[in-house]
């Protein structure tokens, strides 16, 4: 597992936002899962976020194609889904190389993904323990997500049976893009 925590990890020449201006939940920095190289989170300050946990061999498996159209419809509008493959639930065996290619020749995923990593209980990521402990709630399957505010609170978190074309969910991500960036 390849993660780094903390803003001040990345090089601030490089990235968008600084740590005084990145919301907290944001401060992690994670390899991407196309070249392991460290990627900030901070660079998604001031945009609505949706984090996800994701596995290539589980039923919820085509929420892909709905998350990358999300992703591609509202773009502009500032949102950015993340995904965060992990084997918690014993759907996500492949290498990083393997989760990557069948990610994009499979679904065409072009938003951000990151190495596979542990979700939940003590071996989880810093950012989903953060997102468990702010929210109450942790992923209870694959294709967990949660909605993260333009000021880095966490909205709200959504089952696996909640798909990315779901009419609350897409009204939650059009609430949250209609508020101004400060």
């Amino acid at each position: 597992m390849a993660l780094i925590s903390g803003c001040a990890a990345a090089s601030a020449a490089a990235q968008d936002a600084t740590p005084s201006t990145c919301p907290a939940i944001l401060q992690h920095t994670f390899a991407r899962l196309q070249d392991e190289k460290p990627q900030a989170l901070c660079q998604y300050a001031g945009k609505v976020v949706l984090v996800v946990n994701t596995a290539s061999f589980c039923g919820f498996t085509p929420q892909y194609k709905g998350l990358e159209a999300l992703d591609q419809k509202y773009r502009s509008r500032g949102l950015v889904v993340l995904g965060f493959p992990s084997n918690d639930f014993a759907q996500e065996s492949g290498s990083n190389k393997e989760i990557a290619d069948f990610c994009e020749s499979t679904f065409g995923v072009k938003f951000p993904m990151f190495t596979k990593s542990s979700v939940r209980g003590p071996q989880a990521n810093p950012l989903f323990k953060e997102l468990a402990q702010v929210s109450g709630t942790t992923p209870k399957w694959n294709f967990y997500k949660y909605l993260i505010a333009r000021d880095g609170r966490v909205v709200e978190s959504y089952s696996s049976l909640t798909s990315p074309d779901d009419r609350g969910f897409i009204r939650d991500v059009e609430k949250q893009l209609a508020v101004n960036p400060d």
